[in-house]
């Protein structure tokens, strides 16, 4: 499987001065045509910027952005605004409130016409049946086209944002935590429909969330990111099988098991992300690392390979690999 999108040393840092806040700090990662990528980490980790730097609603400081299609490599990151318009079909994101993300005061048909109109799709006569075929696709009726926003229920809204990303035919689409503002049957739902349109459409996903079983059940690869740099990177089952980083194990123990009885066999995690105005040296981690010595604090801590194939961590320290 051929890489669609290669991530090298990505960085957006914000404010000037001596101690910019660096949201995301040499992040380097590769999304596959065709598979789900799964990117987690805590609130602060850099995510949600991620995503907003490879749809190009925000400007990266510096690295590459690879886009490898229709016989060719462009780097995103290098693109002005202009040349970059004409690639906004191949490249959707789906928001994660759908409400703020919706006109209030245009109809539905009004909302999915001016992707349409932007992009010179479904033009004329096929404009209003094309509108009609993405509202059916995403499980919506022909006569919600009429419809305002408030109308609908956050499930609803979520599908009408997913039906909106579509309509330009899109290659790749970053899914920002799109459940987090929905009830857990509506979550269910929605991540069936992406699935489902994924396997139907062959599309990319970049899927962000908070959700470890979502992540675990929808995607084939996850990054897990940390203070703006990727900790580990591996297929679904082998990180959730044995995790290599500490961080990866705190944040798996951290996810809510449904057997009181049950306990945990890692300790959650003590205080609070650092400042990304003032990262630690070395490891990031290493303040809240159960096993950080005194070496850490200068350890390199690219990612190098561990364990299984494709399986690649940021820890220097080989010998809390097979640590349970």
């Amino acid at each position: 499987m051929s890489d669609l999108i290669e991530v090298r040393g990505l960085r957006k840092h914000f404010g000037g001065g001596a101690h910019p806040v660096r949201a995301v700090d040499g992040v380097s990662f590769s999304i596959r045509a065709g598979e789900t990528l799964g990117l987690v980490g805590e609130s602060g980790s850099g995510k949600t910027t991620i995503g907003r730097l490879l749809t190009r609603l925000e400007d990266p400081s510096g690295g590459e952005v690879l886009y490898h299609a229709d016989g060719g490599t462009r780097d995103l990151a290098r693109l002005s605004q202009s040349q970059y318009r004409p690639l906004r079909s191949d490249i959707q994101i789906i928001f994660q409130d759908p409400y703020a993300s919706l006109n209030p005061r245009m109809r539905i048909r009004q909302v999915l016409g001016e992707a349409l109109d932007t992009h010179g799709l479904a033009r004329g006569a096929a404009r209003l049946p094309r509108i009609h075929e993405l509202l059916q696709q995403v499980g919506l009726r022909p006569e919600h086209a009429d419809r305002f926003p408030h109308e609908f229920s956050g499930g609803q809204r979520q599908r009408i944002g997913i039906a909106r990303a579509l309509a330009v035919q899109p290659k790749f689409i970053v899914a920002d935590e799109p459940l987090s503002a929905l009830d857990v049957s509506i979550q269910a739902q929605v991540v069936n429909l992406l699935g489902d349109l994924k396997e139907q459409l062959g599309l990319t996903l970049l899927f962000i969330s908070h959700d470890l079983d979502v992540v675990e059940y929808l995607c084939d690869r996850v990054v897990v990111l940390y203070l703006g740099r990727v900790m580990e990177i591996a297929p679904t089952d082998a990180l959730y099988a044995q995790p290599a980083h500490p961080y990866t194990r705190a944040l798996l123990a951290a996810a809510p098991v449904p057997d009181p009885a049950q306990r945990r066999t890692i300790p959650l995690l003590q205080g609070d992300l650092p400042s990304p105005a003032h990262p630690p040296s070395g490891c990031v981690f290493r303040t809240r690392c159960p096993h950080a010595v005194d070496a850490c604090a200068t350890a390199d801590t690219q990612l190098r390979p561990t364990g299984g194939t494709d399986h690649w961590t940021a820890c220097w320290r080989t010998d809390l690999v097979s640590t349970p």
